[in-house]
């Protein structure tokens, strides 16, 4: 078994209302230093078997057409070992 990641970001020319918030409240909370923030998804995908090119294929696919919005979004996908009995 592995754990696929899809992370989700809007494009670098994309407004992010979400992350300009949180960036404009660090300061208040002691947090300085901190020029710019862009807020984003995370998927975690569990996957039976193993990882070869067809199934990152397949999730790559399920990224594009699902979990992320390609016109406004960039994502990547990366594959990350597991490993017995560690937490999720």
């Amino acid at each position: 078994m592995a754990r696929v990641v899809v992370d989700v970001m809007l494009k670098p020319e994309i407004l992010d209302p979400q992350g300009q918030a949180v960036q404009r409240a660090l300061p208040r909370l002691g947090f300085d230093g901190i020029s710019d923030v862009r807020q984003g998804k995370r998927f975690e995908l569990e996957v039976d078997g193993p990882v070869d090119d067809a199934a990152l294929a397949r999730i790559h696919e399920l990224a594009e057409s699902f979990l992320a919005n390609t016109v406004i979004e960039n994502f990547t996908v990366k594959v990350e070992e597991l490993v017995a009995g560690a937490e999720k």
